[in-house]
């Protein structure tokens, strides 16, 4: 099991940046596929990002792609989102998860051990 506790979350206008934080403990001996979520109410959660157990190889929703940095450090196990060039509808919950594996899908369900989420709201 790995437990996951995100951070960095907070209030900014559109165009602002902010920096997630996922830091994990438990099952970190060779490296964890994490992946970024996001859910807004009333919405399906949705993949945001995602990188391998490595950090080698990167994925990103279409929606983020090229505003998005998805990144790792061992040394902290910890997994990084910057996000700039916010917009209104980047507003969700953002959550990290773990899986098994080199690298986690694309869908929620296959990741097994998730945290708790921080808020992102991006004002007009």
């Amino acid at each position: 099991q790995v437990r996951l506790v995100e951070s960095g979350g907070g209030s900014v206008q559109t165009g602002g940046s902010l920096r997630l934080s996922c830091t994990f403990s438990g099952r970190t001996l060779g490296g964890v596929p994490i992946g970024w979520f996001r859910q807004s109410p009333g919405t399906e959660r949705e993949f945001v990002a995602r990188i391998s157990d490595s950090g080698q190889s990167e994925s990103y929703a279409a929606s983020v792609e090229g505003r998005f940095t998805i990144s790792r450090s061992h040394l902290e196990n910890a997994v990084y989102l910057q996000m700039n060039s916010l917009k209104p509808e980047d507003t969700a919950v953002y959550y990290c998860a773990a899986t098994t594996g080199v690298i986690g899908g694309t869908v929620w369900d296959s990741y097994e051990d998730w945290g708790l989420g921080t808020q992102v709201t991006v004002s007009s």
